[in-house]
């Protein structure tokens, strides 16, 4: 997971593209339900890219259950997120 402060934007308008350089790099195991360090005060957006079938939940005290939204091995999505707070992940299938 790699957090930024914003996404790019041309003109005032946005991208779907993150600002770079990232705030953090973060690595979350896929597991039971583990979960990320809480993110930066400054984090805004966070691409998410799985090595695995997991699923993962954004939120303030995250539990992730693989009825969360589901993410094929090797996908990346972008997230806007609240800062402060977490994703967390279980494997699925």
């Amino acid at each position: 997971m790699t957090e930024y402060a914003t996404s790019g934007t041309i003109s005032g308008k946005g991208l779907p593209a993150a600002f770079t350089p990232p705030i953090a790099n973060n690595n979350v195991a896929i597991g039971a339900g583990a979960s990320s360090n809480a993110f930066s005060a400054n984090t805004k957006l966070i691409r998410v890219h799985s090595d695995a079938i997991c699923s993962i939940v954004i939120g303030a005290a995250p539990t992730a259950t693989t009825a969360d939204a589901r993410m094929a091995a090797n996908q990346t999505e972008y997230y806007q997120v609240v800062p402060g707070h977490k994703i967390s992940v279980i494997t699925n299938t």
